[in-house]
């Protein structure tokens, strides 16, 4: 145990703060019980822990929740969304009607978790292990980048120091000497079934923090003095903190006070009326703050930077679109709020080259996809763009973080190479078959899958200022030059390759597909069948009226491929697209069905029935209908 000469509080600021704690703690109750739902036990345990944080050492501009210096908070416990919003009403930012009356209800803003629909919030929480990543993020900023004395502040639970993404968060929190992160873990034993997997063992929590490199301090979280001096000492601190509260959960409330089966209940009103009334009633304390010291980032993050000098290639000539994302970044460079992460294989995405030219502004986050997600989260917090580049396999391993990114309406930009079963030998633990399906589902999600290097490059840097989470696929083999330099590829666009007004069947496929479309094209035409071909590059938006016209075109004709599972891929993508269309559709859809072996580029895509072959037939099929 870490011990601290404990500076005594004077009794006057022992009395406010014991009054603040008590507010939060009837506010708590009160809106959940208004609500008939909700966490008040888990939001009673860490009352005293942030009745200290907000009136002594929390550093904000509640007018301004924007400014570059104010301290960032982050409950990544975000069930305890009841204190959280006692916080904001102690703060003076949201009145007592909006609090009691509106939580959990439709419409209001204060909904059951955290959400950055309030300013006050930097991301969405709720699923847990997600806040503390996200605040290695924006601490990361702090320190690398804004160089600004801003520190972040995390409340966690116990329960959620079982996510493995906690670990990997405090890792890299260590690695990079996050000296402005403190972690709070709200100790209170139980969870929402029963007791956690340490209960009160802090001394095992000490030793599993220390071991990641970070300071740990144990305290009583119901000692007002002893959690002020600790959070003094973290302010102060060479590395990150975890501060480890030991709490009761429900505490104030003796009928519920660390008792099993109260999580995620609102106090019955009889229980509720007893507590309020014990712990002096309904309050209106404001808090004064501390105010955050004036300062600007040191990089300028600007709100739309110029047209960056994008690379050059040759048509015909053979380039990876996963070499045409590396060189993208590096042109992307230009723009000072361009920061790029990788999970270790930057010799693979070919973020390597940005490394080697911007080591300030590239994080390696090693094979630590979610922490990898949940930094970059972080990083667009302080405004900066966050590239993040894993095989586009791994990235299933963050999917909730990239979810709940949706939900934060977080603006991301996801690369992931080696898709497909184009990768060949390495097998198929290593080939992304469900990435597209997976990332059309997020809310407000871009989904891009370029053809050629051109292309590649430019949805590359169309994807710098879109909202939301882009995603680009690259692939792993070199394939020829489609376009001219200078070519324009509208997000929710398409190219049309071949065909005209006589076409019979259209062909339509995405990043390496697209090549073997071409090749089955050229067949068709010796036979005398005219296929269209289109390379539809944004899966999500989908170009519906180049399908439409394709339908109208070719009497519906249309052979789908795509180096993907079906479900959820682009032949869904286009059904969905044509779903109210109201006209005949015949549609061939080649996809990977079975699972993939190692074997050659060609063999894999033969044997999955979406090589040259394969596309030839279907189209011979489908015109002769």
């Amino acid at each position: 145990m870490t011990t601290e000469t404990t500076r005594i509080l004077p009794d006057s600021e022992l009395v406010a703060l014991r009054d603040l704690a008590a507010q939060l703690r009837v506010d708590s109750i009160r809106s959940s019980g208004a609500a008939g739902s909700g966490h008040p036990t888990s939001s009673l345990s860490a009352a005293d822990l942030l009745a200290v944080l907000l009136a002594r050492h929390l550093r904000y501009d509640w007018s301004a929740p924007k400014a570059p210096t104010n301290d960032h908070l982050i409950f990544s416990k975000g069930h305890a969304s009841p204190l959280l919003y006692s916080v904001f009403k102690a703060a003076g930012v949201i009145s007592d009607d909006e609090l009691v009356g509106t939580y959990r209800k439709f419409g209001s803003r204060l909904q059951g978790h955290p959400t950055p629909a309030l300013p006050w919030v930097d991301v969405a929480t709720g699923s847990l292990g997600q806040g503390l990543p996200a605040g290695v993020g924006i601490a990361l900023a702090g320190l690398r980048l804004d160089k600004l004395p801003y520190h972040v502040w995390v409340l966690c639970g116990d329960s959620e120091t079982a996510e493995g993404s906690i670990w990997e968060a405090l890792d890299k929190a260590g690695h990079y000497g996050l000296r402005n992160l403190t972690a709070i873990v709200d100790v209170n034993r139980y969870g929402q079934r029963g007791t956690t997997e340490l209960e009160w063992d802090l001394d095992t929590y000490r030793r599993r923090a220390e071991a990641f490199g970070c300071r740990a301090m144990v305290v009583d979280g119901h000692d007002l003095t002893s959690i002020d001096d600790a959070l003094r000492t973290a302010r102060t601190a060479t590395g990150p903190t975890v501060l480890l509260a030991r709490t009761i959960k429900g505490r104030g409330v003796p009928d519920v006070e660390d008792k099993p089966g109260w999580h995620g209940k609102a106090l019955p009103a009889d229980i509720a009326d007893r507590a309020v009334t014990a712990l002096g009633g309904v309050r209106s304390i404001t808090v004064a703050a501390p105010m955050p010291a004036p300062g600007q980032p040191a990089v300028t993050t600007p709100a739309r930077g110029p047209a960056p000098d994008l690379p050059r290639y040759e048509r015909g000539a053979k380039v990876a679109t996963r070499k045409a994302y590396g060189e993208a970044l590096l042109a992307l460079a230009a723009r000072p709020d361009v920061v790029v992460l990788d999970g270790e294989v930057s010799d693979s995405t070919r973020t390597e080259a940005f490394a080697d030219a911007f080591p300030d502004r590239f994080f390696e986050i090693y094979i630590a996809e979610q922490q990898l997600v949940g930094a970059a989260v972080g990083l667009q917090v302080r405004g900066y763009r966050p590239f993040a580049a894993t095989f586009a396999a791994f990235l299933s391993r963050a999917y909730d973080f990239i979810r709940m990114a949706g939900i934060s309406g977080a603006e991301i930009k996801l690369a992931g190479s080696h898709a497909g079963v184009e990768i060949g030998a390495d097998g198929p633990s290593q080939m992304a078959l469900e990435d597209i399906a997976a990332l059309r589902a997020v809310y407000g999600s871009t989904v891009l899958y370029p053809s050629d290097a051109v292309s590649c490059a430019a949805l590359v840097a169309q994807t710098v200022d879109l909202p939301g989470v882009s995603y680009v696929r690259t692939t792993r083999g070199s394939y020829p030059v489609l376009y001219d330099n200078g070519d324009t590829f509208p997000i929710g666009g398409s190219k049309q390759l071949r065909g005209g007004p006589g076409d019979q069947v259209a062909l339509i496929g995405a990043g390496v597909t697209v090549h073997n479309c071409l090749a089955a094209a050229d067949r068709l035409a010796a036979d005398g069948i005219a296929a269209r071909v289109i390379d539809l590059y944004s899966v999500k938006p989908i170009d519906r009226d180049a399908l439409v016209e394709a339908v109208r075109i070719t009497g519906g004709r249309l052979v789908v491929v795509e180096d993907h599972y079906p479900q959820g891929g682009i032949g869904a993508a286009i059904l969905e697209a044509l779903a109210d269309l109201g006209e005949p559709i015949r549609m061939s859809h080649l996809a990977v069905r079975g699972l993939p072996t190692s074997g050659t580029t060609a063999q894999l895509m033969d044997a999955a029935g979406i090589g040259v072959d394969a596309v030839t037939g279907a189209a011979r099929t489908l015109a002769a209908r």
